[in-house]
């Protein structure tokens, strides 16, 4: 049964749910179109004053479902799949209603990092973090590692990102990636609770704070984000991700000449 990505709107507030449980709600091209329309018209409903972004079953997200890598399921090259990939995850900054990622289970690769692009990140105890993408032979390309690296440094950012390190949910909170930790059976409500308080400030006040925060943190992005696009691009295309995926269909260790 295919993924989806499903949007209820309840007076004020907003859920959004990534349901793909049987893969740990990893994300493939379909559920990337679905997610990027919703961000459409949350941007435009601006009688919602807060969004739930959480996941059934175990998992928030897995990340990119591994079956649909490299089947590319558009006519679209992998150039244009990835430029629409960043401006759709962009949308979350065109929603004037908070969002409030609610994690438990997986957050892996670019599912990982969307939440890290949204305003607040809480998490059940039973979660965990990672950016894997380099054991793949990709980098990182979501943005997140722009935010990662204003959370919490260089070390550990260079740590997740080149020896792919696991994080639970007590290390992220300790490192600021996430604001607090419940126990599993609690996030929904807590996410609620949260999107509540949120809802019941008035608009302009929280519409202005956010912007604060946007300035303060934005450029930088963006600006890491282009970079990904040109670098993970010239990585599709080089000679190492060839020696990568040839390496892995004959079962053999590969030979790397950094090109």
């Amino acid at each position: 049964m295919a993924g989806s990505v499903h949007l209820e709107i309840e007076g004020q507030i907003a859920t959004l749910t990534n349901d793909n449980p049987e893969k740990h709600n990893a994300f493939d091209d379909e559920m990337d179109a679905q997610l990027f329309a919703h961000l459409d018209t949350l941007a435009g409903r601006r009688d919602v004053r807060a969004v739930i972004w959480r996941g059934n079953g175990k998992s928030w997200s897995s990340g990119r479902d591994v079956a649909a890598i490299g089947t590319n399921q558009t006519d679209m090259t992998h150039h244009e799949l990835m430029s629409r990939g960043i401006a759709g995850i962009q949308k979350v900054w065109d929603i004037e209603a908070p969002i409030i990622v609610a994690i438990g289970g997986w957050a892996l690769g670019g599912s990982f990092q969307r939440a890290l692009l949204c305003d607040i990140r809480i998490a059940a105890s039973d979660a965990k973090f990672m950016l894997p993408e380099v054991a793949y032979g990709v980098i990182p390309d979501t943005g997140g590692v722009a935010v990662l690296y204003e959370m919490c440094g260089h070390g550990l950012v260079s740590d997740m990102v080149l020896t792919g390190r696991r994080l639970d949910a007590t290390e992220a909170l300790a490192h600021g990636i996430v604001s607090r930790v419940v126990e599993p059976d609690a996030l929904d409500e807590t996410a609620f609770e949260m999107a509540e308080k949120i809802a019941a400030a008035p608009a302009v006040t929280v519409k202005l704070a956010r912007r604060v925060l946007s300035h303060l943190s934005r450029p930088a992005v963006r600006a890491s984000m282009e970079d990904e696009l040109i670098y993970q691009t010239f990585v599709n295309r080089s000679d190492d991700f060839a020696e990568f995926r040839a390496a892995r269909s004959e079962d053999r260790t590969p030979s790397y000449r950094g090109s």
